[in-house]
């Protein structure tokens, strides 16, 4: 079986805008997001789907291949990735975390069965991975 990707014409203005009800909220979110994506079960590894960008005072939430796209890096961003971002968000504005600016842009969401979401207690039991560090210079 071949799965077909579409690749998603990606422009910065189609970045997730989201607001913040209490500032303490970022790290709360940073620190949520390391816990939810793909799972490698045989292995307890998560792959950090995506993350929370604060740019000039806005906040995004992103997969990490836009991160890529932003840095002017080659990435294949397709329609299931937006979609797992748009899943992904709407789990934290359901936690009431965050609020997304415009819901009709996060309207196409991957099915939940496509996302890991490990628990804080359970964190210690897996190796959590993310696909790009903000902030940090690669060497």
């Amino acid at each position: 079986m071949t799965v077909e990707m579409i690749y998603y014409d990606w422009t910065p203005e189609s970045m997730l805008e989201v607001s913040l009800p209490e500032p303490d909220n970022f790290l709360k979110v940073r620190e949520t997001l390391t816990r939810i994506g793909i799972a490698s079960r045989k292995e307890n590894k998560l792959y950090q789907s995506c993350h929370i960008l604060h740019k000039q005072g806005r906040y995004f939430i992103v997969h990490f291949k836009e991160l890529f796209a932003l840095d002017g890096k080659e990435s294949n961003i397709t329609a299931g990735d937006i979609e797992r971002r748009n899943a992904i968000a709407g789990l934290l504005q359901d936690w009431d975390l965050l609020k997304i600016l415009n819901n009709s842009q996060a309207d196409q969401k991957a099915s939940l069965s496509q996302i890991k979401v490990v628990s804080f207690k359970e964190k210690e039991q897996w190796e959590l991975v993310p696909k790009y560090n903000i902030g940090k210079k690669s060497k």
